[in-house]
């Protein structure tokens, strides 16, 4: 099942992890192509800021999937509220107060930016201030619509994500093209028309949380500042790693403005624009392993966490090979759509060349970044990030282009995400005293992690016939570890019971392809059971107590049973399964 959900959720995670970039990707290729090579020179110096917003959206982001991921792997409906509450207070505290600081000190923001100064001389420097003003007033719709993924994706809304997205980049082309065709608005208005398409894309989004079947409330006597610290501690890796783009942005703009001057600088505006959509898809890949790790390690799921490190290690590398060789070859047509100016294209052109043979080592190190900081190795992903996003990148450009001039710049990025790769290797095979490439190794569990694997045991069920040989087996599993013979019944029956009542009742709903995972395993010398559907939404549990003092039907003498007989149950549904805990 976790191959099938990995790629469930990849698609509609990848369209996510482009929702802030392909609003930049369209106005770097309007400006570009309808206001200039100043108006697109302007544009990249005012790129980190908006990394620095994506960044803070991203921080949070992050910290829902991991805070959010463990109270849901675990079944806690208030710490889950509580994490929701906490998050939208922090997103609009963040995003109301940046527009406000943007806005009051908008000229040396753009002197720090390296604009120059406001003279009459030095268009640039409006150029930039403007398009800052226009794209600021989204603020709150830009980091809003960055929260709600990770809660899309936990529900299992994927559909309505891809519309958002959809509506989102259809809006900003139609607004684009009237700022430059009808009101001649310049970088202004192309920073204005993102800010509109954001308010759509989070509108769409947002409905879905005054819906009744909506399993996220605000709650705000549930605010605490414990909980904030929490949100901020496991999203901090990815505000580390946004923030190190953002340095490295910076670090780059000057170092291309020394060696190839405005040009330079344009180009890697390109480079950027493209690039951050290629991003989307290896950021894409991590983001799911960071959802899915979150929660598989709360559950001290060994076996799914290492199945995930294979998945997301096998799509990193076919997906990200498949668009370095399309976008390789594209790549002049690619940076035409942007900019004409022939010397500024010719090293674009270049340039993204070089750069894209740095995607599949990226994604790479991505993925393994996102997966620790889903196992709380926050310290490995934050030292990942600093080298992978900043210093061993901008010590490759900046030795490189001693040697090679502007192309050196270029070539420090596949050489940055190499040593990175490497890093991330010689740590792991120190961890593990061996040398192997295995999911294992690369796994970075804990011996005591979870219970061994001679105490757990694992099944699939796809069809009834396959519930009274699965009842059986873990019956024996449990005599084999020591159960008395009443304890190992008592399991068996609720393997088969609960067992029977999805397939009775779940498999029979549609037509998709049903399954059930079954996963038992002893803690601290107690069975415990854990069963994972991709049927219809059913909370056993709820139904049980709605109808505890009803007069006993047929179907409901299979539940009875299992709640007289465990110690608990609980319920909880994430990523769009049903998940239930059954301990003895």
């Amino acid at each position: 099942m976790i191959k099938k959900l990995f790629r469930q959720m990849l698609v509609t995670q990848i369209l996510s992890s482009m929702t802030v970039m392909l609003c930049m990707l369209i106005d770097s290729i309007m400006i570009g192509r309808f206001l200039g090579v100043d108006s697109m020179t302007a544009y990249g110096f005012a790129t980190p800021v908006l990394l620095v917003f994506a960044a803070l959206g991203n921080m949070i982001s992050a910290g829902i999937q991991v805070l959010c991921g463990k109270t849901m792997g675990c079944g806690d409906k208030k710490g889950t509220n509580a994490g929701f509450t906490v998050s939208v207070f922090l997103a609009t505290a963040i995003a109301v107060g940046g527009m406000i600081i943007i806005l009051v000190f908008t000229n040396p923001i753009c002197e720090l930016l390296g604009a120059g100064k406001p003279t009459p001389d030095n268009d640039v420097f409006f150029l930039t201030r403007d398009y800052l003003r226009g794209f600021i007033i989204g603020a709150p719709a830009f980091i809003g619509a960055q929260i709600m993924v990770p809660y899309m994706q936990m529900s299992g809304n994927q559909p309505r994500l891809v519309i958002a997205v959809a509506l989102m980049t259809v809006s900003d082309i139609i607004f684009d093209i009237l700022n430059v065709t009808v009101f001649d608005g310049g970088t202004f208005g192309m920073g204005l028309a993102s800010s509109l398409s954001y308010y759509f894309a989070f509108t769409i989004g947002i409905l879905y949380f005054f819906k009744k079947e909506c399993i996220f409330r605000l709650r705000p006597k549930l605010f605490k500042a414990r909980v904030c610290g929490e949100l901020v501690r496991d999203g901090f890796p990815t505000l580390v790693n946004q923030v190190s783009l953002v340095l490295l942005t910076f670090v780059l703009n000057k170092l291309l403005a020394y060696v190839g001057g405005n040009h330079a600088v344009a180009a890697y505006s390109v480079i950027t624009s493209v690039g951050n959509i290629c991003y989307s898809f290896g950021s894409g890949i991590a983001s799911v392993s960071l959802m899915l790790s979150s929660i598989f390690y709360s559950d001290e799921d060994k076996s799914s966490l290492r199945s995930l490190v294979k998945t997301m290690t096998f799509y990193s590398f076919v997906i990200c090979s498949s668009v370095t060789a399309i976008v390789f070859a594209a790549a002049k047509p690619l940076v035409l759509l942007f900019i004409e100016d022939r010397d500024a294209s010719g090293m674009a052109t270049i340039g993204l060349r070089m750069f894209v043979l740095s995607l599949v080592p990226c994604a790479l190190n991505t993925c393994f970044k996102h997966y620790y900081q889903g196992i709380d190795r926050v310290p490995l992903t934050q030292v990942i990030s600093v080298l992978q996003n900043f210093l061993l990148t901008s010590l490759s450009a900046l030795i490189l282009s001693a040697f090679f001039g502007v192309d050196g710049v270029w070539m420090g990025f596949f050489c940055g995400e190499m040593l990175t790769l490497a890093f991330i290797s010689a740590y792991v095979f120190i961890k593990a005293k061996q040398v192997k490439f295995t999911a294992e190794n690369f796994s970075l569990l804990p011996e005591d992690f979870g219970a061994a694997d001679e105490d757990c045991l694992e099944f699939s069920i796809t069809k009834e016939s396959d519930i009274r040989a699965t009842a059986k087996r873990a019956e024996q599993f449990c005599l084999e570890r020591g159960l008395s013979p009443k304890e190992s019944t008592k399991v068996a029956i609720c393997v088969r019971e609960l067992t029977e009542n999805v397939v009775i009742h779940g498999f029979t709903k549609d037509k998709r392809h049903h399954l059930i995972e079954i996963r038992l395993f002893m803690k601290n010398g107690k069975p415990i059971l854990r069963f994972r559907d991709n049927c219809v939404h059913f909370d056993p549990v709820k139904f049980m107590k709605l109808h505890k003092d009803d007069e006993p039907q047929a179907e409901q003498v299979g539940l009875r049973m299992v709640m007289t007989l465990a110690e608990n149950v609980n319920y909880v549904n994430s990523l769009g399964l049903n998940n239930l805990t059954v301990t003895f």
